[in-house]
Formats: structure tokens, C-alpha cells, sequence
């Protein structure tokens, strides 16, 4: 292994600090923040966390952890389950981190992706002791050249008082060269943040650290975790197929020109085959400014769609990522991974005029929608950095079928259980039953609209009811406090949302 590593450590004077992931893991104690690479199961440091995880079922820890989103090879679960995350900060989609959090056994604060290293920058956080990073390589400077994920990982690195590297030898060399690690200056004088394009390169291709705070470099060799994609189906291509009607009538009226403005879409198996559905549409030219670039991103390029795509970091699926790592020299001139603080933040998103598809678990009648909690009281997965997005976005596009659970569930309901994007924040809301589009309308149209484009048919005479009888209380968000999550009371009773 020795011959492998040596030529990625191009500062010979840390190969000194060479050491195993057990020993890297030593350097952390109880109480401790820890700042670890890794952005929706891509890049994450690996090693070390598992360390970490055996480590303390011996002799118990607790940490706060901060990521720049979601982590692969299960490392969240084997974190939870050894008892080591005590806080963590700002995403997750762990079952068994899940579990904990529901159960107030972790504080988990759910952060819009954008404001973490804000945060930490202005010390409204407790500060990073170590920051633990995944890299291809270090440069002859000290400088962290990133994998497959930038997220929050050069802030972490520039903030923390120590700094561990992970060299994984199975992220490949190649990849030198396709980050852009730009950092904002501090406010209340910041610079405007020069990225004009999603072509824009503005910074360095690597985490410019000094060497004297790399305290242990690990080497490792496990891959990152691939993303579960599911095939297009007859919900996600309808999704789709009304969401290009729509864009192609915008052309049509020239409020967007034939390439669009920059793409932006949210991680899962739903925006994954909506995107894909541009494949068979008239759109060429494509661009994305984005945070994930998924199986979609390269299958749009492999179509002569799209001709470049910003993002914070790379998630596929196994066979795509053979794919693309095959033939990584090709893609790479039409690629760059950014830090999450710009690929998602709000000045540079309301610049590029985003049109921004992103997931709602539900939505009401009104436009509010709910991308976190189920039942109101139990986190599901992080916000994300839909927020970022939505607010200000060109276009804030949500998306969701209309039913769940086998048609137990309607996903669009009187009121939402719990609110993360304000009606104020929703253009477009499409399901496999078609569009609502929300711009320049009052509640009470809104609701007309929505009800009469999104709603599946076995659910619409019941919204109707509620809304006309609603309207004779009057107001100017028309609502019966009384019943207005009466339809997730019945689920909650039932098991279903249907009447009884």
C-alpha cells in the first residue's frame, strides 16, 4: 500500500503523519464538534468515523457532528447506534439516525444548507476542534484536493483547530481539477460572490489548509455508497411530461428562451425521473446549478442535452458510476463541484434565475408544502437546500404523485402538517395529475387551481367540501381550524386518510 499512497501526499513532509484510522480516531474526544467531509452519500470521510463508532463501544463518546448533508456506507447508523452523535447538523436520511432523533435521543437541527458555515463563521456555532476530510490527494502546499463532494468540507478545513485527511486510493486522480473552492469574505463588507454563470470558475482546485494543521492523514480504500435510482414510471414520466408542456408553453410566450435559464433539482428518485423526462424533450443546451448531480445530469449530456453542470457533489448509482468514471475526461470540461455555501446561496440562485424541481412529501390546497415531517411531529429527512432554492428561484417548482401508501394517503390535504415552504415561496405544483400554476393568484385561487390539476380523483369531492364550507367562515386564506388536519387524524386513528 505504501507505493500506492506516497505519490498522492506530494508534501513529503507529512508523510510522517501517516497513521492508521484508529489512531487518527484517538485525536477525538468526548464533547468534541467534529466537521466531516460528505454531501448526500458522496465523499465522506470513511474510515475514521467507523474508528470512531468501534472506539466508543468500547469506552463511550458523545460528539456534535456537522456534515454538508446526508452520509453513504451507513455511517450515520453506526454513529447513532454506538451512541457517538449527541448533535448533528445540518441534513441526515439515516432510518437509524432517524429513529434516534424522533426519539430525542439526538438534537438535530435541520439548517437550510446554505447558512451551516455562515454560522460557524460568525461563531453563532460552537467552533470545529477537527475537521476530518476526504481527499484524493494533498498538494505540495498542503492544499486538500476533494473527491467526490465538496459541501461544507473547505470551511470545516479552514475553520477547525486540527485537520485529518482521508487519501482514498479508490476515488480516482482524475478527479484533481474539477473542484472550485471559492470562500466568501466576511460580513457586513462582503464582495458580491463572482459567479455569473454556472461555467463560472472563481477560486482554487483544492482546500487551501496549511500543513502544520493536518494533524493525521489515514489512508482508505472503501468506495462511496450508490444512490438508489429507480426507473422512470408511469407517475414520474406524467410529472414530467406536465412539467415540459409547461416550460415549452413559457418558451412559447418568450418568458424563457429555448435552453432555459440553469436547472436545479433535489435529490431522489422522483426529481431523478423528472429530469430524466427532459431527455425526450425540445430543450437543448442545457445547464444545471445545482447541489447533487445524479445519474439524470450525465444521462442528459449522454443525450446532447445538456452542455454543463455546477454542483457540490456527485451521487450515482453503481452502474452509472462505472459509466462515468470510464469515461471521466470526457464529462470533466463540462463539470465543477462547488462548496454548498455557493452552489446554494441565495445571491448567486436569484442571479442565474434558477428554475428550481424540488420534492414535497405533501401539499395544501393553499400552496404551503411540507419536504420534512410526517404527521406534523416526525422528521423524515432534512430540508435541505430546497429553501435556499425555492425562495429564490426564477421558477420554484415542487413535485410529489398525488397519493401514498397504496392510495391510503393523499399528499395534498387541507393544510400541511408541518410547513417548510410557504405558499409564499411555490410557483408550480405538479403531480402525476397534472399543474398548478400558483403565480399571480390569491388564496382562493390557488385553491381552485390546485385543487382542480393536482388532486387524485377519489380525493378532490372531499377537498371541494372542505374549501366551500370553509369559504362561508370567510377570510382571506379560507380555513375550519377545527377539521383542518382532520385528515391526518384519521390517519393517525386508521391508518388511512379516507373517511371512515
Amino acid at each position: 500500500m505504501a507505493e500506492d499512497y506516497l505519490h498522492r501526499i506530494r508534501n513529503k513532509a507529512l508523510l510522517e503523519r501517516v497513521v492508521t484510522a484508529e489512531k487518527a480516531a484517538d485525536l477525538i474526544r468526548d464533547g468534541m464538534v467534529l466537521g466531516m467531509s460528505g454531501f448526500t452519500r458522496a465523499g465522506e470521510a470513511k474510515a475514521v468515523p467507523l474508528a470512531l463508532a468501534e472506539r466508543a463501544r468500547r469506552a463511550p463518546l458523545k460528539v456534535t457532528l456537522m456534515t454538508g448533508a446526508s452520509l453513504g456506507n451507513d455511517l450515520d447508523k453506526q454513529l447513532a447506534e454506538a451512541h457517538v452523535t449527541a448533535r448533528r447538523i445540518p441534513f441526515m436520511s439515516d432510518p437509524s439516525l432517524r429513529r434516534a432523533i424522533n426519539a430525542g435521543e439526538v438534537m438535530y437541527i435541520d439548517q437550510h444548507l446554505s447558512e451551516t458555515v455562515e454560522q460557524l463563521r460568525t461563531c453563532q456555532l460552537p467552533p470545529v476542534d477537527i475537521a476530518i476530510i476526504e481527499a484524493a490527494a494533498i498538494t505540495e502546499s498542503g492544499g486538500i484536493i476533494p473527491t467526490t463532494s465538496v459541501g461544507n468540507s473547505a470551511s470545516f478545513a479552514l475553520l477547525a483547530e486540527k485537520v485529518i485527511v482521508e487519501i482514498n486510493l479508490n476515488q480516482s486522480e482524475q478527479l484533481e481539477g474539477l473542484h472550485d473552492i471559492y470562500i466568501p469574505t466576511y460580513r457586513p463588507s462582503r464582495t458580491p460572490i463572482p459567479v455569473v454563470t454556472p461555467e463560472s470558475r472563481v477560486g482554487f482546485p483544492f482546500i487551501p489548509v496549511p500543513p502544520e494543521r493536518i494533524a493525521a492523514i489515514v489512508v482508505s480504500t472503501k468506495l462511496d455508497s450508490a444512490a438508489n435510482v429507480s426507473d422512470p414510471d408511469e407517475g414520474t414520466q406524467a410529472i414530467a411530461g406536465h412539467l415540459t408542456e409547461f416550460l415549452k408553453n413559457e418558451v412559447a410566450h418568450s418568458r424563457l428562451p429555448s435552453h432555459l435559464h440553469p436547472l436545479q433539482a433535489g435529490i431522489g428518485t422522483i426529481a431523478n425521473a423528472v429530469l430524466h423526462g427532459f431527455i425526450d424533450s425540445p430543450f437543448h443546451d442545457l445547464t444545471m446549478y445545482s447541489e447533487v448531480l445524479q445519474d439524470s445530469t450525465f444521462e442528459l449530456m449522454d443525450a446532447g442535452k445538456m452542455i454543463f453542470a455546477s454542483g457540490s457533489s456527485i451521487t450515482l448509482s453503481a452502474p452509472k458510476y462505472r459509466q462515468v468514471m470510464e469515461r471521466f475526461q470526457d464529462y470533466k470540461p463540462k463539470l465543477v463541484l462547488r462548496p454548498q455555501e455557493i452552489s446554494n446561496h441565495p445571491e448567486v440562485v436569484r442571479r442565474l434565475g434558477l428554475i428550481c424541481i424540488n420534492t414535497a412529501l405533501e401539499f395544501d390546497i393553499y400552496g404551503n408544502v411540507n419536504s420534512t415531517h410526517v404527521m406534523g411531529s416526525n422528521m423524515m429527512n432534512g430540508i435541505g437546500g430546497s429553501g435556499d432554492f425555492a425562495r429564490n428561484a426564477f421558477l420554484s417548482v415542487f413535485v410529489t404523485k398525488s397519493i401514498a401508501k397504496e392510495g391510503r394517503i393523499s399528499s395534498v390535504v387541507p393544510m400541511v402538517s408541518h410547513v417548510d415552504h410557504t405558499e409564499h415561496d411555490v410557483d408550480i405544483l405538479v403531480t402525476e395529475q397534472g399543474l398548478a400554476d400558483l403565480r399571480g393568484l390569491a388564496p382562493r385561487e390557488r385553491a381552485r387551481v390546485i385543487m382542480a390539476n393536482c388532486v387524485a380523483p377519489d380525493w378532490r369531492d372531499g377537498l371541494e367540501d372542505y374549501f366551500t364550507r370553509a369559504l362561508v367562515r370567510g377570510g382571506h386564506t379560507p380555513h375550519l381550524l377545527e377539521e383542518a388536519l382532520s385528515w391526518h387524524d384519521r390517519l393517525r386513528r386508521t391508518g388511512t386518510m379516507k373517511p371512515e
